[in-house]
């Protein structure tokens, strides 16, 4: 029978301590590679745009996710608003860079995760969750209490930091980040972190370290492990091939990925000469070849997309 693996360290009381640890470094946050320093509990604001609490755009039971996640009662995803990564042309740009939520308190964050879990969903799904880790942390001993045991899902952009992926070592069960840039150029012009492939590469590290392999139980749903996202883009700016090899012979050929086509032009995309068209079927295919070259385990929907988009 499952077990989430935070389950343990409640029962312990280390979750309290980790968020403890969590927050005191929100005092001249370092949370993330970008270290701005702010008082974030002082409402002093960063890179990511938000204070100490966790803003919330939006929950639900959400069916677009990965098939392990998805089942059939949908993956209880939490949008947070705001975003350390800040790319140009990101998708949800109400959200990420004009923060369109409201701040809630622990106790709230709490009963969105028990909301979603009486709804039947199979997993609770932070989406952009690397700058409101410690108030993810301080909501989840309260949400545990009230009888919350699903798999924690922690859906990123890749740009983190060890020191606090370390954190949430037995807190979080599924990690999904996305690989996005191979080339610290690209990730500078689009992000503004010339650093990011190295940050990320460092961060899947620890990531497959601490949860491995995906693994599903009988139902198909995720119980624990790496779930990688890659976007491919065009032009061949996301480094595609590169990214899918290094996830095959640095981390390990049994890597679960979703090679996604969704890229369109967003956001500022339009003052980019290069964001300014979506992928040709080529592109796609290319990628979605460069992960069956490599052995990795494709997502049931990209191998059926490789032989039907455009």
């Amino acid at each position: 029978m499952f077990e989430p693996s935070y389950l343990a360290l409640h029962c312990r009381g280390e979750l309290a301590q980790r968020a403890a640890a969590l927050e005191a470094r929100l005092v001249a946050c370092d949370l993330c590679p970008r270290a701005c320093g702010v008082d974030r509990t002082a409402g002093e604001t960063g890179v990511c745009g938000t204070g100490a609490a966790a803003m919330v755009s939006s929950y639900n039971a959400h069916f677009g996710e990965e098939d392990p996640l998805v089942g059939r009662h949908g993956s209880g995803t939490i949008f947070l608003a705001g975003c350390n990564l800040g790319c140009v042309f990101c998708q949800n740009w109400e959200v990420s860079h004009e923060i369109q939520g409201r701040e809630v308190t622990a106790e709230e964050l709490a009963s969105i995760m028990l909301t979603l879990a009486e709804a039947g969903c199979h997993n609770i799904n932070f989406v952009t969750p690397t700058h409101a880790v410690a108030a993810i942390a301080r909501a989840l001993p309260l949400a545990v209490d009230q009888g919350l045991r699903l798999p924690l899902v922690y859906n990123c952009g890749g740009y983190e930091s060890i020191e606090t992926l370390k954190k949430l070592d037995g807190v979080v069960d599924i990690y999904m980040p996305d690989f996005k840039f191979w080339d610290g150029e690209v990730s500078g012009k689009f992000c503004q972190a010339p650093d990011y492939p190295e940050r990320a590469r460092e961060a899947f590290r620890e990531m497959h370290r601490q949860v491995g392999d995906l693994v599903v139980n009988e139902q198909g749903l995720a119980e624990r492990g790496l779930l990688v996202r890659h976007l491919v883009m065009p032009h061949g700016l996301a480094g595609s091939a590169h990214v899918l090899r290094w996830l095959a012979e640095e981390l390990s050929p049994h890597t679960y990925v979703n090679v996604m086509d969704q890229y369109r032009p967003c956001g500022r995309a339009a003052e980019f000469e290069e964001l300014t068209r979506r992928l040709t079927g080529q592109e796609y295919r290319d990628a979605v070849a460069a992960a069956q070259a490599a052995g990795l385990r494709l997502d049931r929907r990209d191998r059926v997309r490789w032989r039907l988009v455009f």
